[in-house]
């Protein structure tokens, strides 16, 4: 054995491992035997792994049933992986053994030498052994779906959340600055009738609220922990009072309130819970990407477009014509909603295929659920700062755009009637002339009635009509 190595064994035997590596055999034999992807788990995977660990190691030194002072090194370790101090020591595969008994081993290991370490033991001696002191009362079969719901959760409250607030506080402020905006209504692509930009802008920003919404209601059922079903969700070889007492230590560490799972067997059987919060993600995904296409289209131009936004000149558009200017950050927005899609198809295949007793799928689910989230989080944050903050009209292009619509004869219906505010609309198309000139022209209304009927400013508003009007 070179002495680049050392050798750790478990239950199959021997296994040369990285001299300085803190994993043992059953992490190297996962890295072995999953050359898959070369794609490990994320930071808020692993911290959540370090946070189930720490909470499991706390809840059994309370309960007397691991030594204290060994318990202690256990924590003290945890606390390491939860500040992110070993990340390096994560390497197992995300496409591994389903129930992601790998990356479990893998954190046992890896707090079991660290602890070793702490307590004045040699590394792979085993003082603090993976399995009877770190794994204590748990399984991989609740450990795992825990540090699910322990990453997905923090990732929701403290990454996408706050970007969606200030995605909806930007989307606010443009529907403030662009209330006396008066432009062209657009509906089937065609000119509709008049609509203020700060209009438009409102049902952005109430978008992203009910986003925000649908987020908020998923957390229920996300704050629901399977630790201490063990195996097949019975319990077996863990106290009784291990499951709550955990939980209270876990929403310590993690600062997010979680609870024992109301169902064991659900809990680890089934990830219904997943699928349900990654399905508000979706949702969310594609309020962003509408969001982004309307304005990318309302920037269109600069000369032959809509041109009624102007965009911001965040970098050049093309390495062959100058001058041009792209929108950027839209269509990166625009990009995220599609991997966010093909995530979510991942994660509704993944929580349907359970068999039995317990659900073979967690790696990829844990995986595509917090991608998606972090791809939502940053690209709304940097959507909303590098695009939406910097959003100008183009008022003048809007006034010129309004006055010119077909769509304004609709304010004729009331006074002179469909059929002949069709005609007026027509003539108008044909010759190249305004409404409010056509209408005058063929007699139906006065000049001062025309300016009175045909006013797109009062057309953005709802008025009350009777049988007299």
């Amino acid at each position: 054995m070179s002495d680049d190595y050392r050798t750790e064994e478990d239950s199959l035997g021997e296994m040369q491992v990285p001299a300085d590596a803190y994993w043992g055999a059953q992490t190297q034999r996962a890295v072995e035997n999953f050359p898959i992807s070369n794609e490990t788990f994320d930071r808020r995977f692993i911290r959540a792994l370090g946070i189930v660990k720490k909470g499991a190691a706390q809840a059994n030194r309370e309960l007397g049933l691991v030594p204290e002072d060994k318990a202690d090194a256990i924590i003290e370790a945890a606390e390491e992986v939860i500040e992110g101090e070993h990340d390096d020591q994560f390497p197992v595969d995300i496409f591994q053994t389903g129930s992601g008994t790998s990356s479990n081993m893998n954190a046992n290991e890896v707090i079991s030498n660290r602890a070793t370490e702490i307590y004045g033991g040699e590394i792979g001696s085993r003082e603090i052994h993976p399995n009877d002191h770190v794994n204590y009362g748990q399984s991989s079969n609740d450990v795992i779906p825990t540090a699910m719901h322990v990453a997905s959760l923090e990732a929701v409250v403290n990454d996408v959340e706050p970007a969606l607030e200030k995605l909806r506080d930007a989307l606010a402020d443009k529907e403030e600055e662009f209330h006396d905006v008066v432009k062209t209504g657009r509906t089937h692509l065609q000119d509709a009738t008049p609509i203020r930009l700060g209009q438009e802008f409102s049902g952005y920003r109430t978008q992203v609220e009910k986003g925000l919404v649908r987020v908020e209601n998923s957390k229920e059922h996300l704050s629901e922990l399977a630790l201490g079903g063990t195996a097949v969700g019975t319990g077996l070889n863990t106290h009784p009072d291990f499951p709550e007492l955990a939980a209270e230590y876990i929403s310590e560490a993690s600062g997010v309130e979680f609870r024992e799972a109301d169902n064991h067997f659900e809990a680890e059987a089934a990830h219904d819970a997943m699928n349900e919060a990654h399905g508000a993600l979706r949702v969310v995904a594609g309020s962003l990407n509408k969001i982004a296409n309307d304005l990318r289209l309302l920037a269109s131009g600069p000369r032959n477009g809509l041109n009624e936004v102007v965009q911001p000149e965040n970098q050049p558009g093309s390495s062959i014509m100058p001058g041009k200017i792209n929108p950027v950050v839209a269509e990166a927005v625009n990009q995220v909603h599609k991997q966010v899609v093909g995530n979510d198809a991942a994660v509704a295949a993944g929580a349907a295929e359970g068999q039995i007793d317990l659900n073979l799928y967690k790696p990829v689910l844990a995986n595509n659920f917090l991608q998606s989230a972090r791809l939502i989080a940053n690209a709304s944050d940097v959507f909303a700062e590098k695009f939406i903050d910097k959003l100008e009209a183009d008022r003048e292009e809007c006034e010129e755009q309004v006055e010119q619509s077909m769509a304004l004869a609709t304010a004729l219906n009331p006074t002179i009637g469909y059929d002949k505010a069709s005609e007026v609309a027509k003539e108008a198309l044909k010759k190249g002339k305004t409404i409010r000139e056509v209408v005058v022209e063929k007699g139906y209304l006065t000049e001062e009635e025309a300016d009175e009927v045909v006013d797109p400013e009062k057309m953005t508003e709802r008025v009350i009509l009777t049988g007299d009007d």
